[in-house]
């Protein structure tokens, strides 16, 4: 059991780490205060300017994740099809991917499209089930799978049907999928507006603007395969 001496050396050297803490707090707070005294007015503007944005950004960045930007969702159902309408309203960018069960291309698509879900939080990720949704998949006339819509401000803007656009292959690389919706303007694109890399194959249709759907009977592209 430490005697009383001990215990008084102990609290002594407690007193005087917790002495040293304050200090070197307090040196740093001077420290700041001088940076911020030789500041000029300019200077302090564009520091609160900064600030500002920094908060709007993350008060944005809470908002879209509460209605499900930053992840790749199923939406819809039998007899809930309103659920497309209601997401393409509250998200100004969205992009759907309309999918069948056990389709081999569809399952490529989700994969790519949980990747970018993450890395583009401004657009929001979903994946319906065109089965599940006829009057939704008839009205937006829906009938290759996988089909992605891209939707800007609760209007469908685009359509990526099947993997033409894509250069053709299942085994293209995400970057060429988001450099495709970047074209379609569903999400912000920073990079070469050419293609990545310039070398991916190009679309058998060459691309420009959008896909062009006709029919209404839906059809998976995984039987094209023959």
């Amino acid at each position: 059991m430490a005697s009383a001496y001990q215990q008084q050396v102990l609290q002594q050297a407690l007193e005087q780490a917790v002495l040293q803490e304050v200090q070197n707090a307090e040196a740093q707070v001077d420290q700041k205060l001088h940076e911020l005294n030789s500041m000029n007015t300019e200077e302090i503007e564009e520091i609160e300017a900064i600030r500002r944005r920094r908060i709007e950004f993350l008060k944005k960045s809470k908002e879209r994740k509460q209605i499900g930007h930053g992840e790749y969702s199923e939406i819809g159902g039998t007899g809930n099809e309103k659920e497309f309408f209601d997401a393409a309203k509250t998200s100004d960018k969205m992009v759907c991917h309309f999918y069948r069960n056990g389709s081999p291309r569809c399952e490529i698509v989700d994969k790519h499209l949980s990747e970018l879900a993450v890395k583009h939080l401004g657009t929001r990720f979903v994946k319906l089930n065109a089965e599940k949704a006829p009057f939704l998949a008839e009205r937006l006339r829906i009938i290759f799978l996988p089909t992605i819509c891209c939707v800007i401000k609760g209007k469908v803007k685009d359509y990526i049907v099947g993997f033409d656009d894509l250069g053709g292959v299942d085994d293209f690389k995400t970057e060429l999928l988001e450099w495709r919706l970047g074209m379609a303007e569903v999400l912000d694109y920073n990079g070469n507006l050419d293609g990545p890399g310039s070398t991916q194959q190009k679309s058998k249709s060459g691309f420009v603007g959008g896909s062009k759907i006709r029919g209404r009977a839906v059809i998976d592209s995984d039987s094209d395969d023959d």
